[in-house]
């Protein structure tokens, strides 16, 4: 699966540095607040991408690792923080399920828009909770499937077809029943929903043209339910993506 991950996200990362959602979404202020930063805190950001997410925290820590599995995002990520003079973050290349720190290395672990390709979540959240002191907080930002088993297949389906290194949106339901499995005490803070112009979604990825073909139709053809939920458009064509935030606290 890394490989996976490396090959789909390596040509894709100038394009995640720049796309509007990632550089500036309004979760990322909700990130930070979540995460209770005073200015003293040791960050590790997950999936850090092109780093939006590990610079926004710098700004209120005293010192953030960025980990991801693609080289080509770390270059980008330490670009970026370069070019805004955030000299507190350390690029660091590993796998998010196989943490390359000792216990309890920090006060607060991040993830955004990065969970759901990670093929053993369960896996993470427990690596999130053995590098996380006492009384730390884990927050994670994601796209979130419905409650409803339909629109959970739907969304899912697309997703995969657009990005094959996708593994599974989570329903919010998921996600606290997998924190507090690991040990976290676990609240959702935050919902959004972001608006996707499709023809801009599946070319950060370039998926192939037969399978935006496939996308197109199952957007098209999709029952009113479903086209009402997502917000489903067709000219131009695009849907709309539930994201949230979700704040974890490993008891002190």
């Amino acid at each position: 699966m890394a490989g996976n991950v490396q090959d789909q996200f390596g040509p894709a990362a100038r394009a995640y540095a720049v796309f509007s959602y990632h550089a500036a979404g309004p979760d990322l202020p909700v990130i930070v607040e979540a995460a209770g930063l005073t200015g003293a805190e040791a960050v590790l950001d997950l999936g850090t991408g092109a780093g939006h997410t590990a610079m926004a925290c710098a700004r209120h820590a005293a010192a953030v690792v960025a980990l991801d599995i693609t080289p080509e995002m770390l270059a980008t990520a330490a670009e970026l923080a370069a070019s805004r003079r955030i000299d507190n973050i350390t690029f660091e290349l590993g796998d998010a399920a196989r943490l390359p720190f000792p216990g309890a290395a920090f006060d607060v672990v991040t993830c955004r828009v990065a969970a759901h390709h990670f093929p053993d979540l369960p896996r993470v959240i427990r690596e999130a909770w053995r590098v996380l002191r006492p009384g730390g907080r884990f927050v994670i930002a994601d796209t979130i499937a419905p409650e409803d088993a339909a629109a959970d297949t739907f969304l899912n389906t697309i997703e995969f077809l657009r990005d094959p290194s996708h593994v599974r949106d989570c329903r919010g339901s998921e996600w606290i029943r997998l924190l507090q499995t690991a040990g976290f005490e676990a609240e959702m803070v935050f919902r959004m929903v972001l608006a996707l112009d499709g023809a801009d979604w599946v070319a950060r990825q370039r998926t192939p043209a037969e399978k935006v073909g496939i996308i197109r139709r199952l957007l098209a053809e999709a029952p009113p339910a479903i086209r009402a939920q997502f917000d489903i458009r067709d000219d131009p064509w695009g849907f709309s993506q539930p994201i949230a935030v979700i704040r974890a606290l490993r008891p002190a």
